[in-house]
């Protein structure tokens, strides 16, 4: 049986593990401790809370906050009431967030304060007009003017019983819509990818079986929640499974070290950065990491070299690899167990099971078996659609249900994908997916700035970072600094460019478009 048969829903997966696992540690966040039928009641709870604040079937709700506990308990209360998470990224600006929670008609917000931002009141400040936003609520931590507090959403749930929460999970199916997931665009403008319970579970109940999660695991959670790989691959997959799960809201090696000894960390998953940061840490050496047993890292080429250290130096019995996008579940290919090293470091691995995976030439057509071109995805995987945006979503998939995911690779005669360039011009920050059309768009709302083309160039620690080519207004005069300082208090840090140059034209061809590969070898001229 495939998972989303097995579970129907997300919440009813912590319903079935309270069942099956019973006190054994689900949870571990700071002191607190939750086993696993602790974390049925705390979300059945938050189920009665969302239902007395309104919160109902195709609702959508906001979630911003760090890696926790009251992250986990939020979204299960959420959807259990039939609401549709929707999840935003901590590192956004208020006017970036405004955009998404405008876009997707949410109704309530649930917020936290993090990283010296207050996103309730920067909100508040930025943009006071939401018209669909009736409820806010501030999670542990937020200092601003909310509707609610932590708690007292939570005791809003005298209101609404035990068995009513329970009604409004059974009445959740596998078709039900689970979260919308924005992610930019070449275009510029966010855009909300819908996502099932069903295909999440089926995805990630299968991802998780393959990479041998077990009920003795526990996984250092570090990618963030408001990505597929910190909630699917991270938390909700563990708990499939009985395992103990660790948030950790901001990644530092040192402290991830000290986690990993003490809780006797099995499980992590992140991109190639945290293991590059962990085998280079000073205090890695004082440290027992023989608990480590399973890791998979993604988003850029993995070096050989990264996995053997991986296994010699940390400790991992596995080093798996694999690629996907939010528009299919985050999900496309992954390899297997008892694949070779070279694999792993060469390639993404095999589409998962009910998964097709074509690469295409400009005409559509199917290339041979080692050429480049488009990969092409179809399978349950595949988004319903881009949140009220029926035009994007019939340019990104054919009537014949195959996703253009607008990346390059190919495949070898085993069938294992080569990803060769991402998003086209995208580039990937430390795990986070930086788009240059978005951050363009970005950078021409600095006043000295006439036009600007951004590009990823190689970095040691991040894999790669943005290089601003700018034209400057006539008259107008800034700084690398001064322009670099400007981007910091006006978008999310990982689209911050670390370089700039300033030319006096942009090359471009016929049609005007810029020709990035030139700016990019003049880069590394």
């Amino acid at each position: 049986m495939n998972h989303d048969q097995e579970f129907r829903s997300i919440p009813n997966v912590i319903r079935t593990a309270a069942r099956r696992f019973e006190d054994a540690t689900a949870l571990i966040d700071g002191p607190l401790r939750l086993g696993f039928r602790e974390l049925q009641d705390r979300m059945v709870q938050a189920v009665r809370s969302a239902l007395v604040l309104g919160i109902g079937p195709g609702d959508r709700v906001g979630l911003c906050a760090p890696n926790s506990a009251e992250w986990i308990i939020a979204a299960l209360g959420i959807q259990g009431a039939g609401g549709i998470v929707v999840p935003l990224n901590t590192r956004f600006k208020a006017g970036e967030m405004a955009y998404i929670l405008r876009k997707s008609g949410a109704r309530a917000l649930f917020a936290a304060s993090f990283l010296g931002t207050d996103y309730i009141a920067a909100l508040q400040e930025a943009d006071p007009g939401l018209p669909a936003l009736r409820t806010t609520v501030a999670l542990p931590g937020a200092q601003g003017a909310a509707g609610l507090s932590w708690q007292g959403f939570l005791d809003a749930g005298s209101g609404s019983s035990k068995q009513a929460a329970h009604a409004s999970i059974d009445r959740l199916t596998p078709d039900d819509v689970s979260d919308v997931m924005f992610t930019s665009g070449t275009t510029g403008h966010p855009k909300g990818v819908i996502l099932t319970h069903g295909q999440t579970l089926r995805a990630y109940g299968w991802m998780s079986t393959e990479y041998t999660f077990d009920a003795s695991d526990t996984f250092l959670v570090v990618p963030p929640f408001f990505h597929c790989f910190g909630y699917k691959a991270g938390w909700l997959a563990s708990l499939m499974h009985g395992v103990t799960v660790v948030p950790m809201a901001v990644f530092d090696a040192g402290r991830a070290l000290e986690i990993i000894a003490a809780e006797r960390v099995s499980i992590l998953l992140g991109p190639p950065t945290i293991f590059y940061d962990l085998l280079h840490h000073a205090g890695r050496p004082g440290h027992d990491l023989s608990s480590l047993r399973v890791s998979m890292t993604g988003g850029s080429t993995i070096p050989e070299t990264l996995i053997h250290a991986m296994k010699k130096d940390l400790s991992f019995d596995v080093v798996l690899s694999a690629y996907g996008l939010t528009e299919a579940t985050a999900l496309v290919t992954s390899t297997r167990i008892d694949d070779a090293e070279e694999v792993v470091a060469r390639t993404t691995g095999r589409p998962i099971p009910d998964v097709e995976v074509r690469i295409a030439d400009d005409a559509g057509e199917d290339v041979p078996a080692g050429r480049d071109g488009e990969i092409l995805v179809r399978g349950y995987n595949v988004t319903r659609g881009y949140w009220d945006n029926p035009d994007a979503t019939a340019a990104a998939i054919d009537p014949g249900g195959w996703l253009r995911t607008g990346d390059l690779g190919h495949l070898d005669r085993d069938g294992n994908l080569t990803v060769v360039d991402r998003k086209k011009e995208m580039y990937i920050v430390g795990g986070f997916n930086a788009y240059p059309a978005e951050i363009e768009k970005l950078l021409l709302a600095y006043e000295p700035v006439a036009q600007a083309a951004v590009i990823g160039v190689p970095d040691e620690r991040l894999g790669e970072v943005g290089c601003a080519y700018v034209v400057l207004r006539p008259g107008a005069d800034t700084t690398e600094a001064g322009l670099i300082a400007w981007a910091r208090e006006h978008m999310a840090n990982f689209k911050v460019p670390r370089h700039v140059r300033f030319v006096d034209v942009l090359p471009r061809n016929a049609s005007q478009k810029v020709l990035k590969h030139e700016l990019r070898a003049r880069f590394g001229s």
